[in-house]
């Protein structure tokens, strides 16, 4: 058996690696830039990667938008909680949960749009989603007074483990993930 790796087996290995160590998401077409490769070849790899790294493997990878990222699998989000979090330094309140699955299901949205859904004021929800990079300002409505809009941010979909937008679960199930998530031993915005 020959100790070289094909060409094509290299060209995987090495964007494995480079997801491994990028932290972030990669683009598609970044990968076969850097790499002088057609985008169906990168998609082909990525393709054999997501299998190696899915079901009961510890680490996923997940696509996102046209990014691709590893992540822990989410069927070991409690125990990996337990290690790396041994101290549950806060739980998100229901309102700060309710006020990102507003912005999600009806982005873009204004701070006042969100009053008239919650029935109260989301100044502090707004506020601890923006610092925990889920929800971004995404523009202004052209409207009298032209307020912020809000939209939620790629580590949002990163979170839920959702490639776009479209890929929304319905409102009932995205409330069961939050659920899910806020009561295990992990925060979503402790990472």
């Amino acid at each position: 058996m020959s100790t070289q790796l094909s060409t094509e087996s290299k060209t995987r290995e090495h964007i494995e690696a480079v997801l491994f160590l990028s932290g972030d998401g990669v683009a598609t077409e970044y990968l076969a830039e850097k790499f002088n490769v057609e985008v169906k070849e990168v998609e082909a790899h990525l393709s054999e990667l997501q299998k190696k790294y899915s079901g009961e493997s510890g680490i996923h990878l997940i696509k996102y938008r046209k990014n691709w990222q590893f992540s822990t699998n989410p069927q070991y989000a409690d125990r990996v909680a337990e290690v790396l979090n041994p101290i549950r330094e806060r739980n998100l309140s229901r309102a700060v949960l309710e006020t990102l699955a507003i912005v999600a299901y009806k982005q873009p949205i204004t701070r006042a749009e969100i009053e008239d859904v919650r029935g109260s004021d989301p100044e502090y929800a707004v506020q601890i989603l923006i610092q925990n990079n889920m929800i971004e300002v995404a523009g202004r409505k052209d409207t009298v007074g032209k307020p912020l809009l809000f939209a939620t941010t790629d580590d949002f979909l990163k979170r839920f483990d959702l490639e776009s937008i479209d890929h929304l679960p319905s409102y009932e199930e995205l409330l069961e993930k939050i659920r899910v998530i806020q009561t295990g031993d992990m925060d979503i915005f402790d990472r």
